[in-house]
């Protein structure tokens, strides 16, 4: 992707469990249905420390992005009318819960928000590192797109009812090229050869075209991760410091586990250890994982910035 996305990034390092099981207080926030179909809720809603467990469990049936924000912060400003336009114009396939987060110390400090505004997505109860800062609209479209599929990839695939949303005239977001349209039905039906297939012939037919660049490395590190087993890998690479196979693995799932730094940290540190004539490889994995994260991310800017020093 070429900017803040998450990829295949399920975070861990963030830590709700405290939240869950919160007594819930009257809100916006919408509870989860019954019966196994998509809550009836506004698409965009207020939330708290006391009711955001209600916010977990909605994450269980679709995706749901959490933005985190204050009255004072201008950023924040900016960012938040865009958020919320996307989110309608996705026509209740994600839904946005705004965090006040000098109203909601709690959040605030279990999303790690040491900045705002600080955008982080939730798929089946677990939180998705998204941007941090104001963005442009079309990067914030991206961004949403593939945490749609990366939620697919873990079976969250509801939606809500977008019910009496304002749409301003707004015109309805653009349908995806066909062939983007057909990788999307792959990737969400776990089919990953299939939709690396379309992205290709996308490529083949506009060499230029980044979103197919950048779901085409989305999908090679999905297709990888899927065969392996995090403990079997690190193993592996501990045994074998300088074996290009064995840390490619553990790096594919540190940035699958959302461990972005440790990724690339570990490919760059064993770019440095090999000879000249056996970096290329390492060279490659890494323009490819950086294109996973996306070219804006800061840390594929110091990453891309420590590569530079390396090379030369």
């Amino acid at each position: 992707m070429s900017n803040p996305a998450p990829g295949a990034v399920m975070r861990g390092a963030v830590d709700l469990s405290s939240l869950r099981n919160r007594p819930a207080a009257q809100s916006a926030a919408p509870a989860p249905s019954t019966g196994g179909e998509a809550p009836a809720s506004r698409l965009v809603f207020d939330v708290t420390d006391a009711d955001f467990g209600q916010v977990l469990e909605l994450s269980r049936t679709v995706p749901v992005v959490v933005d985190l924000w204050a009255e004072w912060c201008g950023p924040c400003t900016q960012l938040s009318p865009v958020l919320e336009k996307v989110v309608t114009e996705l026509g209740g396939r994600l839904v946005l819960a705004k965090v006040d987060v000098d109203a909601n110390p709690q959040l605030a400090q279990s999303f790690r928000a040491q900045s705002i505004p600080l955008v982080v997505g939730l798929v089946a109860g677990q939180p998705v590192q998204l941007f941090t800062g104001a963005v442009p609209e079309a990067q914030v479209r991206e961004v949403f797109t593939q945490l749609l599929q990366l939620a697919a990839q873990h079976g969250v695939t509801g939606s809500v009812p977008a019910g009496e949303t304002p749409t301003d005239g707004e015109s309805p977001a653009p349908a995806l090229p066909p062939l983007h349209q057909a990788a999307f039905d792959a990737i969400e039906a776990g089919d990953y050869p299939v939709a690396a297939a379309a992205y290709e012939q996308a490529l083949s037919e506009n060499p230029r075209d980044e979103d197919a660049k950048a779901g085409l490395a989305q999908v090679h590190l999905l297709s990888r991760v899927q065969r392996l087993d995090l403990g079997e890998a690190r193993a592996a690479a501990a045994g074998a410091p300088r074996d290009v196979a064995a840390q490619f693995d553990v790096a594919d799932l540190d940035l699958a586990g959302g461990h972005v730094d440790d990724a690339f940290g570990r490919l760059l540190d064993l770019f440095a250890e090999l000879p000249d004539d056996e970096r290329a490889p390492v060279r490659e994995r890494l323009l490819e994982l950086f294109g996973v994260v996306g070219d804006a991310d800061p840390r594929v800017i110091r990453a891309r910035g420590r590569l530079a020093s390396l090379l030369f």
